[in-house]
């Protein structure tokens, strides 16, 4: 009888063991949420400082006019009246001219 009860009760030890370290809410599922929970920290304090940076944004352009008339400009091409817009257009290369050039440098292929 007394061996019965030692196997029984050294069963339910390794039954509790393995809860313990495989088992769902175990050490391994306990690590795992947790490195959950630092990723999320992580993310949530880039998305805060985002957040401050768009609230501070948002705050100039109701409160000031000079970041409207920064906007206006780069974004939207903007000039003030009495200003001269100018437009600086680089020349493109026509594509493959340097390696059509002639192989004889006469001008004969």
């Amino acid at each position: 009888m007394s061996r019965l009860l030692l196997v029984a009760l050294l069963a339910l030890l390794g039954l509790l063991q393995y809860r313990l370290w495989w088992g769902e809410g175990g050490r391994r599922s306990v690590a795992a949420l947790q490195q959950q929970v630092e990723q999320q920290t992580h993310e949530n304090a880039g998305l805060t400082q985002r957040n401050a940076a768009l609230a501070a944004e948002v705050e100039d352009l109701k409160s000031g006019e000079a970041a409207v008339e920064e906007r206006a400009r780069s974004e939207l091409g903007m000039i003030k009246p009495g200003e001269t817009f100018y437009r600086v257009v680089e020349p493109q290369q026509a594509a493959g001219t340097e390696a059509e050039a002639p192989a004889d440098g006469e001008g004969n292929p």
